[in-house]
């Protein structure tokens, strides 16, 4: 009798092949057996109708301290993700001194924007070498299997102190300490190092992510580790990928492509389409193909849809900065947790009050001199933003175009629509790979052979932008629904999600269904798969705020053979491990 038996599904494998009925039989945590089985499970799935994944591997995540007091991984457990891999963008909790905590802290809140206040009230900080910290991570209950990244940001700060945190240049003696602790943590168990040099990362008070503005030789001593170590990927956000300076990507794309090409690792970095220059992601692209037949290893990392910022009542509006708003509301900054809970207790009264003309009439008055403070709010491209859910809405769509039909201010009716469901209603407001107003230069980065799919920041940006769900947007929009132009096969986008992911990172283990891989599985009900609309939940530690996203379709999320996720509930089960290093399929007899 087999552990568990998942019968008479669909089954896309991963591997990009085209979907077969079968059985899955899952023994001691490894898939055994794939096909007709005849053996019953001490538990059995009925798949009848449904198709099965492997479970969804996403390698974009900021988890690195939500892990510390949240098994399950919210949002990222609800859209079939099983393993996450955190670390990213040169931030992390490892090493640190131990009078260093509040400094990571304010770095991790600057970046990632994560309430301080949460981290502080959840993080216990039982380590301070990045061994120590994956030994802690090792201890703690899990849900979904986890791996992470030496972070530089962490590492700088530790060998240099106040000079690595403020950007000094490194000398050969730092240099030297630094690579021999991005290799003590990839021995230890590390899947990669990661950095940021983008100037739009900043901590709290101001001041740009460490090794920001690092030499060249500062970045090969890190690839260095990894060639010395035998394993890892290089992770990074690049210099210009913003678009705040356009000379920089292809000096970025010129020293990876060294670093690579010197070390035999693999990097792989951030790219979006960008509005200042919307076709540059493709010389991005011709740039690394060009590495690749050098030598190199060059992964450009993309994202599904547009990076969007959510506008409302309760995150951010056109009016946030007005004396008037700030009179009725409080006005409570967006880091305070204690404050944050009581706007969420207050939000529909705060609506019921905005409504009252004679108040609506003091915002308008008040909005000129409050534009000035806030960005995201040209209302050509802010969309409302309700159920069923459009993330690739037309020009038609934008507040502007619905307002301009009307015959009405844009601005009146942003205001109009921003109380209704007593204040929560919320518009999307794509910042990134929206500059035709359309996916179609998604599509093509999502359908480029060296593309890795990531960027969807799971546990980071809690106040403004909830892009976790995007295994479930891959599966509903691009493999069945999308009607503005082609999508893409089911099999494509879940290899995507799977073997490719899991591939990159070394996890060999996971991403196809076939014996001797690991049970992580999904079974989902495809016809009725459907993300819900965002809302903000104040269940962070200190009462801290995030946005958050569910899903329903999803019957079971299986993770090393046991379901961790039925109908999109927790079950209790806690079969999530750390993932030390790469891993390799097991032989099943």
């Amino acid at each position: 009798m087999h552990d568990l038996v998942i019968r008479n599904g669909t089954i896309v494998d991963g591997t990009g092949d085209a979907p077969f009925q079968g059985d899955i039989a899952i023994d001691d945590g490894r898939i055994t057996a794939v096909g007709r089985i005849h053996e019953d499970g001490k538990e059995t799935v009925d798949a009848t109708g449904l198709i099965v994944t492997p479970g969804f591997v996403d390698i974009h995540t900021h988890f690195d301290g939500q892990i510390t007091w949240d098994p399950l991984l919210t949002p990222s457990c609800w859209h079939g993700v099983t393993t996450v891999v955190m670390g990213n963008c040169g931030v992390g909790f490892a090493p640190v001194a131990p009078n260093r905590h509040d400094w990571l802290i304010g770095l991790m809140e600057g970046v990632e924007d994560i309430p301080g206040t949460a981290l502080s009230a959840g993080m216990q900080w039982n380590w301070e070498t990045f061994p120590e910290y994956l030994d802690y991570l090792d201890t703690l209950p899990k849900a979904l299997d986890v791996g992470t990244q030496v972070p530089h940001g962490a590492v700088r700060a530790y060998v240099m102190g106040e000079r690595g945190a403020k950007n000094e240049p490194a000398n050969p003696e730092d240099i030297y300490e630094m690579k021999r602790l991005v290799r003590e943590g990839i021995e230890a168990g590390a899947l990669g190092v990661s950095t940021s040099r983008t100037i739009v990362h900043r901590a709290i008070d101001g001041v740009n992510v460490p090794g920001t503005f690092a030499e060249e030789d500062e970045m090969m001593a890190f690839g260095e580790a990894l060639a010395e170590a035998g394993t890892g990927v290089f992770e990074l956000a690049p210099a210009g990928v913003t678009g705040d300076d356009m000379n920089l990507p292809d000096r970025e794309v010129a020293w990876m492509s060294r670093v690579s090409a010197a070390t035999g690792r693999p990097i792989t970095f951030a790219l979006v389409q960008l509005d200042v220059e919307p076709d540059h992601w493709k010389r991005m692209f011709d740039l690394s193909e060009e590495a690749v037949a050098e030598g190199a290893d060059l992964y450009p990392q993309v994202t599904a849809r547009a990076p969007g910022v959510l506008l409302g009542l309760q995150t951010n509006h056109p009016w946030v900065n007005t004396p008037t708003f700030e009179k009725i509301s409080g006005h409570y900054t967006l880091g305070d947790g204690d404050t944050h809970h009581l706007r969420s207790n207050l939000i529909e009264e705060i609506a019921a009050e905005m409504v009252r003309p004679e108040i609506k009439a003091k915002l308008m008055e008040e909005l000129v001199d409050a534009q000035q403070d806030i960005a995201f709010i040209d209302l050509t491209r802010v969309f409302p933003l309700q159920e069923p859910l459009d993330y690739e809405p037309s020009e038609e769509d934008s507040v502007a175009a619905i307002a301009q039909r009307d015959g009405q201010d844009a601005y009146d009716l942003f205001y109009d629509l921003m109380l209704e469901d007593d204040g929560k209603r919320m518009f999307f407001a794509p910042t990134l790979n929206y500059n035709e107003f359309n996916y179609e230069v998604v599509r093509k980065m999502l359908t480029h052979p060296r593309a890795a799919l990531g960027l969807d920041d799971a546990g980071a940006h809690c106040g403004v932008i909830c892009d976790a769900s995007m295994p479930t947007f891959m599966l509903t929009h691009w493999a069945r629904d999308r009607s503005r132009g082609e999508g893409l096969p089911l099999e494509f986008v879940v290899k995507k999600m799977t073997k490719d992911t899991a591939g990159l990172y070394g996890m060999h283990d996971r991403g196809v269904l076939r014996p001797g891989m690991k049970g992580d599985v999904n079974v989902i009900d495809l016809e009725q798969l459907k993300l819900r609309a965002p809302e903000l939940a104040y269940d962070l530690p200190a009462d801290g705020r995030r946005l958050i996203q569910k899903a329903d379709g999803f019957v079971a999320t299986i993770v090393s053979g046991e379901v961790i996720m039925r109908d999109g509930e927790d079950t209790g089960a806690r079969p999530g491990q750390l993932v030390r290093g790469e891993q390799s399929p097991v032989s099943v007899v």
